[in-house]
């Protein structure tokens, strides 16, 4: 991948734009970070290429159906860590995987099909991946917010971008995609966009010996119906962003619901639930250094009336989000190969 570092802030405001639409022209990227369509598609091409960012184009969470999260949260064996993450980033029902500091080894969400009570059969196959020590888990009873543009925040001010709209935001009670929305078509069109979300139309067409027409059409109406989410992955230290952490907050039981709301409109907030487990919130934050997270937290969250208290962890390497693989995770850490069980 390459270097971070080099990245400088043209780079940067072409990842933000293509957070917020990943599927967007070069044209339509070029407007909003006031530059050439040339010099953006050239440099947004290298940074794809380069592993710098994925975008891919995945069903919305309950387009098979009914379907429930679990918090996860392992204890590893020494030096195994690495390899039940891979392990979990292979299974199609875990969401997000992270290996985090503090009093656990990894972190994840798991999407049981179906409804909680067929998460017994799938734990039964997880908890017996080599290496895990400890399982916890609880259950995610309410999304509250799921920023997927959280860099919008570094150049909102200077780039032609809406103050808000709702394409990468889920907020309260936001409908979920139901199976009937779908057909075999749109089944299809889907699998050609996960790898590489910025196929073209054209191509997808192709492919599945369609028009390139019906193709956009039927995009077009997944997307005004919710039932697809287009995902820009890229890590967060590549727009300057140096902490990346995981709060479980807990309120009192009247409060949770007035905390949450609070917490929702903090531009740092990237994801808000609440869990069944002791009236808490699981609140992931992103900040440019773990100064700024000092300031959010003595500031903002030790303020709020409700807060009891909170536990942190620090995100150290995140290997899946969106149920889709970071493309960087393995070359950060030299990772040559997935010796973990299925």
């Amino acid at each position: 991948m390459k270097s971070l570092d080099a990245l400088d802030e043209l780079d940067r405001r072409i990842i933000v734009a293509m957070q917020r639409d990943g599927r967007a022209s070069w044209t339509a990227i070029a407007d909003a970070v006031h530059s050439s369509v040339a010099t953006v598609a050239r440099r947004g091409q290298q940074l794809l290429a380069d592993g710098v960012m994925r975008v891919a184009v995945v069903p919305a969470l309950g387009s098979t159906g009914q379907v429930d999260s679990f918090l996860i949260r392992i204890n590893c064996r020494p030096a195994t860590q690495l390899d039940v993450a891979a392990a979990l980033v292979r299974h199609e029902d875990v969401r997000f995987v992270t290996l985090v500091t503090g009093r656990y080894d990894i972190m994840a969400e798991l999407t049981v099909r179906g409804g909680a009570t067929h998460y017994p059969q799938l734990i039964q196959q997880l908890q017996s991946i080599e290496g895990i020590k400890r399982w916890r888990s609880d259950l995610i009873m309410h999304v509250y917010k799921v920023r997927h543009d959280w860099s919008r925040q570094l150049f909102a001010e200077t780039m032609d971008l809406p103050v808000d709209d709702e394409g990468s935001l889920t907020m309260v009670d936001a409908d979920l995609c139901e199976p009937d929305h779908f057909d075999e078509a749109d089944w299809d069109i889907l699998a050609s966009l996960r790898d590489d979300g910025r196929v073209t139309f054209q191509s997808v067409a192709d492919t599945l010996g369609m028009n390139e027409s019906s193709v956009r059409r039927r995009f077009e109406k997944m997307k005004a119906n919710r039932c697809l989410d287009i995902l820009t992955l890229v890590p967060a230290p590549a727009l300057g962003m140096g902490a990346e952490t995981l709060l479980i907050v807990k309120t009192d039981p009247a409060k949770l619901e007035s905390v949450a709301k609070e917490l929702c409109q903090n531009p740092s907030v990237r994801y808000l639930a609440a869990t069944l487990d002791d009236n808490s919130l699981f609140c992931e934050v992103i900040t440019r250094s773990t100064a700024d997270l000092h300031k959010f937290i003595t500031s903002s969250l030790s303020r709020l009336e409700g807060v009891q208290g909170w536990s942190a962890a620090m995100e150290l390497l995140f290997l899946k989000r969106g149920f889709v693989e970071t493309p960087w995770w393995r070359g950060q850490v030299g990772y040559d190969g997935d010796k973990a069980s299925k």
